[in-house]
């Protein structure tokens, strides 16, 4: 007789109730609170190719040069996405809106930063850019303009039908068949190879508070989704996620798009266009937005969502063990290109963060032990 699978939410635990093996995160002072992800920049190879597929991701052309490329979504920021010509594609860094009475200057000064000059600033305003750890680079930009925002039409959602209810009769729905209008530019996950310094800076530099913290066996954390801190204005689940790995890389960003019918006309639209689709549709648990990951030309990840989660800064840490299983509710299973691939060229890398001291070989047989384990074993 077999045993029958059982499906298990993984636990989480409120901070005021954490285990005792399970290391806290601790908040730095924070040097300001940044109140916006701005935009992303990227190097590109070729700008047409890229800026091909971000139309059809649902973007919208600002200007293009030969050597640059700026895009806006629907709202009324002025951008969301710059890109520059590069001999090799590639993540360059964020953008993010702070408050005008930090002195950004000084910040810069006291941070090894320097001035960005202003006809790089899409929309206008001053900026400062400084380095993460990882040497990504992070723009504080105050000031500048906004734009009119475009018209997204009317969300479908209210028109569901339930089992309890019928809220549309005598109507269907028929949503258009193009892409996911974006809406705004949601957030951004980083990898790295030393999670706790790198986690610490983006806290400190923007204020960010973690909403769920993921840990390993051992109670070490492992990934951390940081959130705006807006204090009673509530704010997305997270806007910068911290991930620890085995090389500095750009993971994925996240583009809000208006609903359901959205994401899925909008990966219609991509695939018909002949993109390279990774996952979903399917509901992520932590964030619980509803997502589809695509890959862009240069093989980087971009994700549409919608109905993700929202906290004010009073809502207290969240503390999950880190595993596969956590990473999504419902859908497909998750992709094997989400983790490394098992090659010589992972043993060398491996080998070289050894030989540096900086890859500790316990946490390491930990974290792979865990990332083996079977998401979903009857899949």
């Amino acid at each position: 007789m077999t045993t029958p699978n059982v499906l298990r939410t993984a636990p989480e635990y409120p901070e005021s109730q954490r285990p005792d093996h399970v290391q806290r995160v601790h908040r730095p002072e924070p040097l300001l609170k940044a109140r916006e992800l701005a935009f992303l920049m990227f190097e590109k190879r070729d700008l047409v190719r890229a800026e091909r597929f971000w139309l059809d991701f649902g973007l919208i052309t600002v200007s293009r040069t030969a050597d640059r490329l700026v895009m806006r979504a629907a709202g009324s920021s002025p951008a969301v996405l710059v890109a520059t010509l590069a001999k090799r594609s590639c993540y360059a860094g964020a953008a993010f809106r702070v408050p005008e009475e930090v002195d950004l200057s000084a910040l810069a000064r006291r941070m090894n930063g320097e001035a960005v000059p202003a006809d790089e600033v899409p929309g206008g305003g001053r900026a400062f850019s400084l380095r993460d750890p990882d040497g990504n680079a992070l723009w504080l930009v105050q000031g500048g303009g906004s734009v009119d925002a475009l018209p997204v039409r009317a969300p479908l959602t209210h028109l569901a039908n339930s089992l309890a209810h019928n809220s549309r009769v005598n109507a269907t729905v028929r949503s258009p068949i193009e892409p996911a209008r974006v809406g705004r530019l949601g957030h951004v996950v980083l990898q790295t190879v030393d999670f706790q310094p790198m986690a610490d800076w983006y806290m400190r530099v923007l204020g960010l508070i973690p909403t769920d913290v993921q840990y390993l066996p051992d109670g070490s954390p492992m990934l951390a989704f940081f959130r705006l801190d807006l204090g009673p204005t509530p704010a997305d689940h997270h806007t910068v996620v911290i991930a620890g790995g085995l090389e500095a890389k750009y993971e994925h960003s996240a583009w809000e798009v208006e609903d359901l019918d959205a994401l899925g006309q909008g990966q219609q639209v991509l695939k018909a266009a002949g993109h390279r689709h990774m996952w979903g549709i399917g509901r992520h648990l932590l964030g619980s937005q509803l997502f589809d990951y695509w890959f862009d030309p240069d093989g980087l990840e971009f994700e549409h969502y919608t109905d993700g989660d929202v906290f004010t800064s009073d809502h207290e840490t969240r503390y999950v063990p880190f595993g596969p299983a956590s990473i999504w509710a419902w859908g497909d299973d998750v992709p094997s290109t989400m983790f490394p691939k098992k090659r010589p060229a992972l043993l060398w890398k491996v080998f070289k963060l050894w030989r540096s001291g900086r890859l500790d070989l316990r946490r390491l047989l930990m974290t792979g032990k865990v990332i083996d384990t079977p998401a979903r074993p009857w899949l």
